[in-house]
């Protein structure tokens, strides 16, 4: 009973912490708790079941053909990736079609792909600690696998799956045809090839060369967690950019004073903004969609009708809640 809850908890607690660091790197929009707790959840336990049955079935049928053993090499490195990606992008695809006026931005998606994956992690973290760390091993077992799965390779599959979700924010948001249909194929395919990749390394090169092996492995890991990270700051500041192009029409429309322009696209200024009242928070939550959503009948993505709509409601809220920022 001790190893299970150990295993819990070094398993869950440090995919929150690292869930709060992806929902603060979001910087002017934050999207909705409720469906950022969905989404984990779905990775916590549909995803990470769904992935047990569905890999299971698929490596004892291949079994049959090639032998038990080449199955279980396979079921590592091509059956899980495919099965264990796909699982996580259902959750992602459920958000942007029940909920599309919340996916605003490409870093939404990746926001949403990124939260589902770490709850699969969680999950995932914990099965491996508990019987392959702590029952094979006792406690040192348990807490060498936690350093290896959960502090160095704590991002993994987080950053797999962000590719997934840009996908789909490219084929919801992207102007042109072609990239929106390519996009999702392409963000899905990604995302298995890097967890195809890591789980190929894991095998070969970390089982044969052993601690060489493993550098090598987390090498590969954290240049594609820095090419995300790129990816997020770039993102970030395309936000920042919009912000600071559409919210000016809105100054001069006399919608918002200068100071509210000038903390709406600022990091520090919007944060210090929000502390101070429910009120503060949700105007520059406002100024932030108004932005997204301005972009988004600039660039005919959505329907027009809907996005103008949404656009006079949002002023009005802009409206409404000035005098009391």
């Amino acid at each position: 009973m001790i190893g299970f809850v150990a295993a819990a908890v070094l398993s869950f607690v440090p995919a929150f912490i690292y869930a709060a660091i992806a929902y603060w790197l979001d910087r002017f929009e934050k999207e909705p708790r409720r469906l950022l707790f969905g989404a984990f959840l779905w990775g916590a336990f549909i995803a990470t079941l769904g992935a047990i049955v569905w890999t299971g079935l698929a490596q004892a049928s291949l079994a049959i053909f090639i032998g038990e053993a080449t199955a279980e090499v396979a079921g590592t490195t091509l059956l899980a990736p495919l099965v264990e990606e796909s699982l996580k992008g259902i959750a992602v695809v459920i958000i942007m079609l029940a909920f599309p006026e919340e996916f605003d931005s490409r870093l939404d998606g990746m926001l949403y792909a990124a939260i589902t994956a770490l709850g699969f992690a969680a999950t995932e973290n914990l099965l491996y600690l508990y019987f392959f760390g702590y029952a094979e091993g006792g406690m040192g077992g348990l807490l060498t696998l936690f350093v290896l799965r959960v502090v160095l390779g704590g991002w993994s599959h987080a950053v797999y799956t962000a590719w997934i979700g840009l996908g789909l924010a490219m084929f919801r948001l992207h102007p042109n045809r072609i990239v929106r249909l390519v996009s999702p194929a392409a963000g899905w395919l990604l995302a298995v090839c890097l967890h195809a990749l890591h789980n190929t390394m894991a095998v070969f090169l970390a089982g044969e060369l052993g601690i060489t092996g493993l550098g090598l492995t987390l090498l590969v890991d954290w240049s594609s967690w820095v090419v995300v990270l790129g990816l997020v700051i770039w993102e970030i500041r395309r936000e920042q950019q919009h912000i600071a192009t559409y919210l000016a029409e809105e100054v001069a429309a006399g919608i918002i004073s200068p100071a509210h322009y000038a903390a709406a696209k600022s990091f520090s200024g919007q944060f210090r903004n929000r502390l101070r009242s429910v009120a503060a928070s949700r105007f520059y939550e406002a100024c932030a969609e108004l932005a997204h959503k301005k972009h988004h009948l600039a660039t005919g993505v959505g329907n027009r009708r809907d996005t103008i709509a949404r656009i006079h409601q949002l002023r009005a809220e802009i409206a409404r809640l000035a005098p009391q920022v």
